[in-house]
């Protein structure tokens, strides 16, 4: 950092977001007492900015208006100006998102808020361009006034806030009333036909550019499709996910998914790369697989792993947030090639074939270069790419020596939770025992840096810090992550570190009076107002993922109580899911897992006998969403098994053999003692 540039508040901070506006003019306050203070002590207006570190936008209009000297000034004398990484404090952004929204009808980062020293807020949008341009307000002028209108109409201000507060209150908090029913199976047909007619035929997904993988809305249509026997719900995942590992969002070279496309083809990605996206997106690809044995869906997940693994993981074990889409100040500047690049690494026989199988042209898809992708390639051209693997490994190291885009090396629980249960269910079902040791070793990670000693999970860590009340994603895809772990290892601590952070999850954040989960928890900041969330954002919520959490620790442990908690919920929200079904995906897949029947599968016996083995293969090769399996290995694990699980200590070998029983909502049928029988029983339930 140049010697003439003076650090604000910020530097003290540990988010990458924050530090990145270290340095700028303007005097960037982090949120906290003494900034509001400050401003009532001032009589000033705030100005919350919140973003997070590999937001293209955000850098634009860092180096549009916050570095530069004419705008600091004007923030500075008039403003106290707050920053927000909405990674770090999902429940300040959601308030202020919501407020966007509903003043703007759009909402998107960075965000840019005013309002009042306690915390109201009067005025609201996204991006500002520094001047006024293509009749967009800019960013100077838009200070000019607001610095008018609080010194002049001051009082009109604040009556306005008060008034979007309160109009708001409706999207933040659901109030639950008796006359609401509980969302149910009419919900999920309409999301699907919802679906069915946005799908996009030709080119996979759903809707117009901008394209985003929603990889929970590919999640509903398999459990869709394996209520239904929908070939319908199926076929458009199976598109989608060839579509978009076909297209330029999928990093051919060093692999993962970028966070969205912006045309319809998914050529061209926004670039960065979010954990979030990538974890969902593997246990889509997975699942397909399991349905369909196409290779192109077993690739797209070992390759999202294998991106994972490599770029994406902390020395300690932990996964990183996210990845820059800019280099060097420019979008995209490391992702792309030209022919030359390619023939310079490969050389002249074998790049000329990569880049006629890549779409590597001279003149470019994108700002004059190319985005490697296989978006015209026919199905023998598919198959000859997926051999390419040394030209694409020899490209990546040569890629490596270009100048990496940023990486946002901030530890989330949440996030963490999700790549977590991917990697577990990877390893259960690819019989990768690397996925499940990365597993396990993150989950250890959260244990030892993102628990507090009483058990609270905290939400963000970075450079040796762990810090922030953990919020109820934090628990929700944790629990997940264990319940994921747990079915794919037999260990018994999994289970229960899952019972008792459900535990937690209730007493800190349930809604005694309405049902359902708040954001944040009754110890964090209160705000000024409590929100809860159903709908589906860029990932799913806490409270559809604790459904899907809930009934399947119902269906493990044949404890009721969790499935009457998950249906409270579904009851709680049952009003909004009803009225916009195809925003609530992933709570509609809990629907359709408590709609119908749901299997446990108890393999119990020695580890030794190979049979015992060859059960659970059996059971890990069979793709039902609604199924869980139990393990019961007569070993040291045995009695732990039994204390937590009393409902299956009735479940013996057979003759000394090892055995396994499958239920159907808890009625067992005779069991069996070879994995052949028990294939059979699984493929033709009673």
């Amino acid at each position: 950092m140049s010697a003439n540039k003076q650090a604000n508040r910020l530097i003290h901070e540990k988010s990458p977001y924050l530090l990145q506006h270290a340095y700028n003019p303007v005097n960037w306050f982090p949120w906290g007492d003494e900034a509001f203070q400050k401003a009532k002590d001032e009589n000033k207006p705030i100005f919350l900015s919140i973003g997070y570190s590999t937001c293209h936008w955000c850098h634009v209009m860092e180096r549009e208006s916050f570095e530069d000297a004419e705008v600091a000034s004007a923030l500075n004398q008039n403003f106290i100006s707050i920053k927000v990484d909405r990674e770090e404090r999902p429940d300040i952004d959601h308030i202020y998102m919501t407020v966007c929204q509903a003043l703007t009808g759009q909402g998107g980062w960075p965000l840019s808020v005013f309002m009042t020293p306690d915390k109201k807020p009067f005025y609201a949008g996204t991006y500002f361009p520094k001047n006024t341009r293509y009749g967009r307000i800019g960013f100077l002028e838009l200070l000019e006034r607001i610095n008018t209108l609080w010194k002049e109409k001051n009082g009109d201000l604040l009556q306005s806030a008060n008034q979007i507060l309160s109009a708001v209150q409706e999207d933040l908090y659901v109030k639950s009333q008796e006359e609401w029913d509980e969302a149910g199976m009419e919900a999920a047909e309409e999301a699907f036909d919802r679906l069915k007619r946005t799908f996009d035929r030709k080119f996979g997904g759903f809707g117009s550019a901008p394209k985003f993988p929603a990889p929970h809305n590919l999640l509903f249509l398999l459990r869709y499709y394996v209520r239904n026997r929908s070939e319908a719900a199926l076929e458009m995942v199976n598109e989608t996910l060839m579509a978009m590992y076909r297209g330029g969002i999928h990093d051919h070279i060093g692999f993962g998914f970028s966070r969205y496309s912006t045309d319809r083809q998914w050529l061209i990605p926004h670039f960065e790369k979010m954990l979030y996206d990538n974890a969902f997106l593997a246990v889509a690809y997975l699942e397909c697989w399991q349905i369909t044995g196409n290779p192109v869906m077993k690739a797209g997940a070992e390759e999202i792993f294998a991106y994972v693994l490599r770029d994406m993981t902390s020395p300690e074990g932990g996964f990183y947030s996210a990845e820059d889409a800019d280099s060097e100040g420019e979008e995209g500047k490391y992702y792309v090639w030209t022919p030359d690049e390619i023939v310079n690494v490969l050389g002249e026989e074998k790049g000329k074939e990569f880049c006629l199988l890549y779409d590597i042209t001279e003149q470019g898809n994108f700002d004059g270069k190319s985005i490697p992708n296989l978006i015209k390639a026919s199905e023998e051209e598919l198959e000859k790419a997926q051999q390419l693997k040394d030209a694409r490994a020899a490209l990546l190291q040569a890629r490596e020596k270009r100048v990496h885009p940023h990486k946002d090396d901030k530890i989330l629980t949440s996030w963490n939770g999700m790549m977590i249960a991917a990697l577990a269910a990877g390893g259960r079902v690819l019989k990768n025992k690397e996925y499940v040791e990365a597993a396990g070793k993150a989950y250890m990670f959260i244990m030892n840096c993102l628990q507090r000693e009483d058990g609270r999970l905290l939400a963000r860590y970075r450079d040796g810090e762990a810090g922030i009340l953990g919020y109820a994603d934090d628990y929700a895809f944790f629990i997940w992550a264990c319940i994921e772990l747990y079915e794919t290892t037999g260990l018994t601590e999994y289970l229960q570190k899952a019972i008792e952070l459900n535990q937690g999850l209730m007493e800190l954040f349930w809604d005694q009076d309405n049902g359902g989960l708040f954001l944040y928890g009754n110890d964090g900041e209160q705000l000024v107002t409590r929100p809860k969330e159903i709908f589906d954002s860029a990932y799913p919520s806490a409270n559809s993922q604790t459904v899907l959490n809930l009934l399947r620790l119902s269906a493990i442990t044949g404890d009721t109580s969790y499935s009457e908690k998950a249906h409270a919920i579904l009851k709680a929200f049952g009003h909004l899911i009803n009225r916009h079904p195809a925003g609530c995906c992933h709570s509609l897949s809990g629907i359709l897992y408590a709609s119908g029947p749901s299997r446990e599968v108890v393999i119990t016996g020695r580890e030794e006998d190979e049979e015992f083995q060859a059960m659970i293969n059996v059971v890990n090769s069979v793709y039902d969403p609604f199924m869980v399996c139990i393990i019961c290995p007569q070993n040291s694990e045995k009695e732990k098994i039994d204390a937590l699980l009393p409902n299956i200590r009735d479940k013996k070998r057979l003759d000394g053999k090892s055995a396994a029983y499958v239920c159907t909502n808890f009625a067992c049928r005779e069991p069996v003692a070879s994995s052949d029988e028990l294939m059979r029983q699984l493929k033709n339930p009673q």
